[in-house]
């Protein structure tokens, strides 16, 4: 253990008693009191005055214009002390002229509004060889899209080929497919080849088409002419069947399950023949509906008419299938040539289109009358409908044109024979729309609003009769009901079964 005395520092001071460096050092006693205190109150306020007061507070103050020159002096010796900058000294390009500057002009970017010329021309220089003629590209590829009753050599030669080629290509197409039958819309691929003369039209060299939604013909140019080749698309024609909730709205669920918008309509039309969709249909019933479809294998999809169209309301059904009972003789055309709306049962029940044949108001009346040109009471064998002059007249239900034609007071006037002593007679009208002898469907216009014979202004006059008798119009209700039977029951109910037996989203 080594004490402060054994390392002999204490003895190392020219002062005895003092330890090693501290004999320059003066002792307490020997400074002045005073000296330190002044010492100590001069680094004290010296250290508390502010050299970089805020500029933007108490201006005008001393502090404030000693921050003022601290902030001079500190800029200045910035100033001094600054290497300078000197400006770099660069190429000047020798400025353009003549065609060098046209060509530059040509190909620069520059607003329309100082005269530029971007991408219109180049300036011609000593490379360039002017030409007699430009020349034609070999091929060219083009489309054409026939129009609502256009023909197929006229869309042809509307979209540049020549009228020989044109013919000869509608001739070959008519060989497999009625070019009238082609749908409007339907673009046609040509491809038109290198001419001999600019004075002659191209040569067409090839054609695509989809004449039909199950066939593509293709026509290509070989040695001996135009050829044509047939492509058959193979189609699925699986009906699609969709059920859903009717929720707050029929249309609205419906379409939400991806029923096309013509579906729903046809859909809602149907069942209101059975049921009130407001009262009778509620938010918890299920609908179900099948639709004609066809898939073909090209990836394209065509919806076709309603099928099929069923309410389930839990403990009732009403299931609804169109069928045609008289095919043979139906026009495919017309909505009644696709067939009525049949039940599960075979039963159909036909309702007039609306209540009266015209839309209008009723005038006067079925019962005795003063006669507004004779003067004098007699029997109104009918209702007058005012309506405005050229409305459509429609038949109330299905019938046979017994008469058409002009007769004394009524003008031109309409019979029809409905079956069951059932008949009724429009008279009036402007124009007669049908012909004696011919049958009508409920809802086909038979003529149009009119004030022919004794009329005293534009009306419908309209009459039923039964077993010969004229009847109050009103109290008629033109709903039938037609019951299949034999062998048109039996294909109806294969047919029930076959829909039916569709999956859901199939």
């Amino acid at each position: 253990m080594y004490l402060r005395n054994d390392q002999g520092f204490e003895l190392a001071s020219a002062v005895p008693g003092q330890g090693f460096g501290r004999g320059l050092a003066p002792s307490l006693s020997e400074l002045s009191r005073a000296d330190l205190l002044r010492d100590r109150t001069t680094r004290a306020d010296f250290s508390r005055i502010d050299w970089v007061p805020d500029l933007g507070a108490r201006i005008g103050s001393l502090d404030w214009w000693r921050g003022l020159a601290t902030c001079t002096a500190l800029c200045a010796a910035t100033w001094m002390l600054s290497p300078g900058v000197k400006p770099l000294v660069g190429a000047v390009p020798t400025p353009l002229a003549g065609a060098e500057w046209e060509e530059t002009r040509a190909q620069g970017i520059a607003p329309l509004a100082q005269g530029a010329t971007t991408g219109r021309r180049m300036a011609a220089n000593d490379l360039v060889a002017p030409l007699a003629q430009v020349p034609e590209r070999p091929s060219v590829d083009l489309s054409a899209t026939l129009g609502e009753g256009d023909s197929f050599d006229r869309a042809l030669i509307r979209a540049g080929v020549g009228r020989t080629d044109a013919e000869a290509a509608a001739a070959l197409v008519a060989q497999s497919v009625d070019p009238k039958a082609i749908p409007a819309g339907t673009r046609i691929a040509l491809t038109l080849g290198r001419r001999a003369d600019r004075t002659v039209a191209r040569p067409l060299e090839k054609l695509d088409v989809r004449a039909r939604f199950d066939l593509a013909l293709s026509l290509t140019r070989g040695a001996s002419g135009l050829m044509v080749a047939r492509k058959p698309i193979a189609v699925d024609t699986t009906p699609l069947r969709i059920q859903g909730l009717v929720g707050s709205s029929l249309y609205r669920s419906a379409r939400a399950a991806g029923v096309p918008g013509k579906a729903v309509e046809s859909f809602i039309k149907a069942i209101s023949t059975r049921l009130s969709i407001g009262r009778d249909v509620g938010a918890a019933d299920r609908f179900d509906l099948i639709v004609a479809r066809e898939r073909a294998a090209t990836g394209e999809t065509r919806i076709g008419d309603l099928l099929f169209a069923g309410i389930d309301q839990g403990r009732r059904k009403v299931q609804l299938v169109r069928f045609a009972a008289d095919a043979a003789n139906a026009d495919p055309d017309s909505d009644s040539g696709r067939g009525g709306w049949f039940d599960a049962n075979g039963q159909t029940e036909r309702r007039a289109v609306s209540g009266m044949p015209v839309l209008g108001r009723i005038t006067s009346n079925f019962g005795w009358r003063m006669h507004p040109l004779l003067g004098f009471t007699r029997m109104h064998k009918g209702l007058d409908i005012g309506a405005p002059y050229g409305s459509p007249i429609h038949a109330m239900t299905d019938g046979v044109v017994a008469f058409a034609g002009r007769t004394g007071g009524y003008g031109n006037f309409v019979k029809l024979i409905h079956g069951g002593g059932m008949a009724s007679g429009y008279g009036h009208m402007s124009r007669i729309a049908v012909a004696s002898g011919t049958r009508v469907r409920a809802g086909q216009v038979i003529g149009y609003v009119g004030s022919t014979g004794m009329s005293t202004g534009p009306h419908l006059h309209w009459e039923v009769w039964k077993n010969g008798a004229a009847i109050n119009p009103r109290s008629v209700s033109f709903a039938s009901v037609a019951q299949l039977s034999g062998e048109k029951l039996r294909a109806f109910k294969a047919k029930v079964a076959q829909l039916l037996a569709v999956r859901i989203g199939n």
